[in-house]
């Protein structure tokens, strides 16, 4: 690949596939979101929505005992995620296709679980959930991570980044609305610690943007990518107690 072909989206990919999480998360919170689900020998199919390559999934295959699909929009993910379910035996029943979270291609009500960490404000948190919806049975259960605001006090730094990023904030009791207007029942909300970000995927991540400096010396998209990423590092660090990734956990209502 020479350098005039880089892309911030090559950058992203590159970094993030050798990582075993592709955003904040951890195992112990996965088994957290998990304990609030009734009946988990009762879903038979469960899709991970953006899931990179299946850090998360794996973990949830070993607490589910159904079928999981992993949906991701990047092929080299998707390719990684295969891999990893035939070195853990998985592959006959957690699988890895490329698609889109705003286009899902499943049957309608085919779902028990529909889970997403750290991805559905890429498309809106209200759309998001209004789209899913339709492909869950009724009593399935929705999980999902999303950046929301923890106080009432909103500094003005933080607005700009994630505003900048595509994925404005909003406030919890917000969100927690939107889930119910959007035909769910709100199981549980809770905010991930930071060891999520800085142990499981900022110090990661630095690691990798590392090797990518020295892949590609001199390059100013490899040194704005870095420097962005840097900038995030440094905000978290300064302002954490304002914002977060909450999990919503969402049980889809009789209609």
């Amino acid at each position: 690949m020479e350098d005039k072909q880089l892309t911030i989206m090559d950058l992203i990919v590159e970094s993030h596939l050798g990582l075993e999480r592709q955003g904040p998360g951890s195992s112990e919170i996965t088994i957290k979101a998990l304990s609030f689900l009734d009946s988990l020998d009762n879903i038979s199919c469960a899709a991970d929505l953006a899931c990179g390559t299946g850090g998360q999934t794996m973990f949830l295959a070993q607490k589910i005992s159904g079928n999981i699909i992993g949906l991701d929009i990047c092929p080299d993910f998707i390719d990684t995620f295969n891999n990893n379910t035939k070195k853990l035996n998985l592959q006959n029943r957690v699988n890895g296709i490329v698609g889109t979270m705003d286009n899902l291609s499943f049957e309608k009500e085919e779902l028990d679980l529909i889970w997403s960490e750290g991805a559905i404000d890429i498309i809106g948190f209200e759309k998001g959930l209004a789209h899913w919806n339709g492909f869950l049975k009724t009593n399935g259960y929705i999980a999902v991570t999303c950046p929301s605001w923890l106080t009432y006090e909103h500094p003005a730094e933080i607005e700009k980044f994630w505003t900048g990023a595509g994925s404005g904030l909003d406030t919890i009791g917000h969100n927690i609305s939107i889930m119910q207007k959007a035909g769910f029942s709100l199981v549980a909300a809770f905010a991930l610690p930071e060891k999520c970000w800085t142990e499981n995927y900022f110090i990661p991540r630095e690691v990798a943007d590392k090797v990518l400096l020295e892949k590609y010396p001199g390059n100013k998209t490899v040194e704005d990518y870095i420097r962005e990423n840097k900038y995030e590092v440094e905000l978290y660090s300064k302002y954490k107690q304002y914002y977060g990734y909450v999990f919503y956990i969402g049980k889809k209502n009789k209609i």
